[in-house]
């Protein structure tokens, strides 16, 4: 199958098992400039699918790099708040969100990390009514990646420019089971499965999670009424989307109060064009209060403290070692796929469709269940092939729930 072959695909299973966009739908969709080919078949097929309208924003890497070279001081206090405003305007009135990433993850290495925050910030600040329609599942969203040469030379540094970025490609095609016979129905198959684990972990309800391996011993209680998720959710539209394209998680949400212990990252985060590795903090009655770097930890400092729920968690996932995109072996340099090559945390927002009733809950209630509320929700990985973790019940037993990385139940 010829390239394009397969990026046809890839965009119709964007559309229809992503997003899932509906007859009369409108979709707003961001995407890197290098992804034109990808954007155009997507829209192409959301219009198939009787979409009422496709708008996208693009973002050009070169013009964020002029603006932390070039850009007055006072620049980086401002974001563009009117357009957010507009995004969330349009998903009050129904329609989908689509995110097509693929940026280069070390584009603001070399830039001042004072400007890098207060530009986080600001634009964190300006998106928040947006973030809160998507973190709520308002509307059906999805969130998928194009292959771009920044990105892929990240990934694979000893390839050629055009081989690396076709190894990119096909990594993506794979992870993303675009490459199999039916994508469509091969995503039905794998969302069943996940719920399969979501049903068992649901049916469990653990009190808290405890966590064992090489750097890491800490315990991570749930919120009282929990609700596992995993592959295709229900938006409060009656939309079922993958929000994820791929996802090979189960998550739900921590209680903001009720983590103890130290925790090591096993993989590198991407965050906001830089790179933060080797990454160990420790938790007090659910707030980071030691934190540490080797690589990054300017940023890393500055994004926790962001704002009182940056540096506490909003999101707690399992994946196992054996997970496809863990086998790939391959270091994506890019959140939406390292996370679901280990099992990860996520500092920042909660999802309120993760507690029992949560989308109808207001921010207080939520509060009041233990959600975390953060201008800002980013995931890093802490899984590996040496990672134990016990389920615990409310009565304080403990059984084992992942064995060195794997499913122990």
């Amino acid at each position: 199958m010829t390239h394009s072959d397969l990026l046809d695909r890839y965009a119709q299973l964007i559309v229809r098992s992503g997003v899932n966009i509906k007859p009369g739908q409108e979709l707003v969709m961001t995407a890197p400039v290098d992804a034109i080919p990808l954007v155009r078949l997507i829209t192409e097929h959301a219009y198939k699918a009787g979409a009422s309208l496709v708008t996208t924003l693009y973002g050009d890497d070169s013009a964020t790099l002029a603006r932390f070279k070039h850009a007055p001081d006072a620049s980086f206090d401002k974001a563009t708040g009117w357009l957010f405003d507009g995004m969330a305007n349009a998903f009050k009135a129904g329609a989908a969100r689509l995110a097509i990433i693929g940026d280069d993850p070390s584009l603001l290495a070399g830039q001042d990390t004072d400007k890098v925050a207060r530009a986080n910030r600001a634009r964190s600040k300006a998106y928040r009514p947006a973030l809160e329609l998507i973190t709520s599942f308002s509307v059906n969203w999805s969130l998928a990646a194009a292959a771009t040469p920044a990105w892929a030379r990240s990934v694979f540094p000893d390839k050629k420019p055009e081989a690396a970025l076709d190894a990119l490609w096909q990594a993506i095609f794979s992870c993303s089971r675009a490459d199999t016979p039916d994508p469509v129905a091969a995503w039905a198959e794998h969302s069943r499965n996940l719920r399969q684990r979501t049903d068992f972990l649901n049916a469990r309800r653990y009190s808290a999670l405890k966590y064992k391996g090489p750097g890491t011993d800490f315990t991570l209680g749930l919120v009282d009424g929990h609700v596992w998720k995993g592959g295709g959710s229900l938006a409060q539209n009656g939309v079922t989307c993958n929000p994820n394209i791929p996802t090979e998680e189960v998550f739900t949400m921590p209680h903001k109060d009720r983590v103890d212990g130290t925790v090591s990252a096993t993989k590198p985060l991407s965050y906001q064009g830089t790179f933060i590795d080797g990454i160990r903090v420790r938790f007090e009655k659910g707030r980071i209060v030691e934190a540490h770097a080797d690589k990054g930890g300017d940023v890393f400092a500055n994004m926790i403290g962001t704002d009182e729920g940056a540096a506490r968690l909003g999101e707690v996932a399992l994946v196992p070692h054996s997970s496809p995109i863990a086998k790939s072996g391959i270091v994506f340099n890019n959140t939406l796929f390292d996370e679901n090559a280990a099992s990860h945390i996520a500092v920042g927002q909660s999802y309120s469709d993760t507690v029992a009733n949560g989308t109808s809950l207001g921010k207080e209630a939520l509060a009041k269940a233990g959600a975390n509320q953060s201008l800002i929700h980013v995931d890093w990985m802490i899984g590996s092939a040496a990672l134990d973790i016990d389920g615990v019940h409310a009565d304080g037993t403990a059984e084992p729930l992942m064995r060195k990385g794997e499913w122990a139940a």
